[in-house]
């Protein structure tokens, strides 16, 4: 259909200008007649390109977003307003989002591109991340992400855009039902997309890693191809290494966009939160022969994993929600002052088994200690010393775990508030599992209802396993001085 002119109204709504036209819609700002129902927010007005040189997909493509925004909640999505309907004009109105598209730190057009550190590229990827882990979680995969695609928000937040190639783990995949080909974009899709596998979370972290790629370098890791077969190379070819087009690059990001863009989807991260979580804690990041490579995979190689994908028939992950619960980030609270050695003994069992039924499960060790504990003639010295302390005795305490296959990392939070820091670090780092002792904080404290626990277990926002004490041998029962 023709562009709308300013002033067309439209059921209820008055188009202001055109602020974006693509490949597949139209995009107006607009606001409600006589200003009747205003949401509290700016609006826009997404109308698909229908004539007659453009494909099926753009309807398809309008009626999965008219579905999954009515659905999708939370800061990472605009607000869904209203629609209208396929016989009449399609038009689907959300929350204008203010902020920049990941576009506005890629290389343009005829201008000299100017690298960003690799702690920048972390602070976006991680912000994507976290918009991306919470989309999962509401079992939907995104399948087109691209800097067009994220919008930035003035306080870091991500929100992503474009639904239309998405799709949700409880509703009929309509693409999948109408197309018998490859559906994202060259640049970003996925070696499983390729081959027609959708629903696969780890599809959008193969996405992420094209992106942090590009952020990092200014080029795109495969290019952008224009037929199948390109596209097709990417299910056994591996770009070349970034800190071979930017030696200033960090290892430890080498390492995590290499591991985003391995072939095999079972090679990546398991989740978007394991994602972030490496992107916010660069110093845990286990680093691999990946980290230092400065030369692509050689021809032998490549030609070994094309055999391998000729023959392979992939399968996707399970259900976005229930692969977050598989392999979940969990937290453990490990108490240092005012504790039994039964305590700890029986939050190490706790967490032995939550990790022995969970393959592949992140581990998180946390103390709080208080601001005042680093206090001394040289506070500095004094703050890297007690630190220290305590990141030795978190590793002491879980040495006797069996570690091998969960990535570990050992957190000292400073805080006067043990309860707040807990939930907050669990809020910031999408823990799924917190374990702790039931009275791991004070013993003395046991007498009150708010203890440090109870305050965890109500302000939390996952999963509380509260541990109770255990005495396996008497000589367990001495508190620790």
């Amino acid at each position: 259909m023709k562009l709308l002119e300013p002033g067309a109204q439209l059921d209820g709504f008055v188009v202001d200008e055109c602020i974006h036209s693509g490949g597949m819609a139209h995009i107006y700002a607009v606001h409600y007649a006589n200003g009747a129902g205003d949401p509290g927010f700016r609006m826009v007005m997404k109308i698909p390109r229908m004539t007659a040189g453009d494909g099926a997909e753009n309807i398809v493509s309008f009626e999965v977003e008219h579905q999954l925004l009515q659905v999708l909640t939370g800061p990472h999505v605009p607000h869904f307003v209203a629609a209208g309907d396929l016989d009449n004009v399609p038009y689907l109105v959300m929350e204008y989002v203010d902020g920049k598209t990941l576009d506005h730190w890629m290389p343009q057009p005829g201008e000299p591109f100017t690298p960003l550190p690799s702690e920048e590229v972390a602070k976006l990827g991680a912000a994507l991340a976290h918009a991306v882990h919470s989309l999962h979680r509401q079992n939907v995969c995104h399948h087109d992400l691209k800097p067009a695609n994220v919008l930035i928000e003035p306080d870091g937040t991500a929100v992503l855009l474009d639904f239309g190639l998405s799709c949700h783990a409880h509703f009929p995949d309509l693409l999948a039902e109408e197309l018998r080909k490859a559906v994202g974009s060259p640049a970003w899709i996925a070696p499983e997309q390729v081959v027609g596998v959708r629903g696969d979370t780890r599809s959008d972290i193969f996405a992420i890693g094209v992106i942090l790629y590009e952020l990092a370098t200014g080029d795109l890791p495969f290019g952008t191809p224009q037929s199948d077969g390109g596209m097709r190379q990417r299910l056994w070819m591996d770009p070349k290494p970034p800190r071979a087009l930017r030696a200033d690059i960090a290892p430890w990001l080498q390492e995590i966009i290499l591991r985003c863009l391995e072939p095999e989807a079972a090679q990546r991260h398991s989740s978007a939160a394991h994602l972030a979580f490496d992107l916010t804690h660069p110093a845990d990041v286990t680093l691999t022969e990946r980290a230092q490579r400065t030369e692509g995979t050689g021809f032998k190689e490549h030609f070994k994993r094309w055999i391998r994908a000729a023959g392979k028939h992939y399968q996707p992950s399970p259900k976005p929600a229930q692969n977050i619960d598989d392999v979940p980030i969990v937290m453990v609270a490990v108490p240092h002052h005012d504790v039994t050695d039964a305590t700890l003994y029986s939050l190490r069992q706790a967490v032995a088994r939550s990790l022995g039924i969970r393959p592949g499960a992140r581990l998180a060790c946390v103390t709080v200690i208080s601001p005042g504990a680093t206090s001394s003639t040289d506070a500095e010295r004094s703050e890297t010393a007690v630190h220290r302390r305590h990141l030795s005795m978190l590793r002491q305490w879980a040495q006797p775990l069996d570690l091998s296959g969960h990535q570990t990392s050992y957190h000292v939070l400073e805080a006067s508030d043990v309860a707040q820091a807990l939930v907050q670090y669990a809020e910031g780092n999408q823990v799924s599992m917190i374990v702790m002792g039931a009275a791991t904080h004070g013993l003395q404290m046991q007498r009150f209802v708010a203890t440090v626990p109870i305050k965890v277990a109500m302000d939390a926002p996952c999963t509380v396993i509260l541990v109770k004490q255990h005495l396996p041998f008497d000589r367990l029962a001495t508190p620790n001085t």
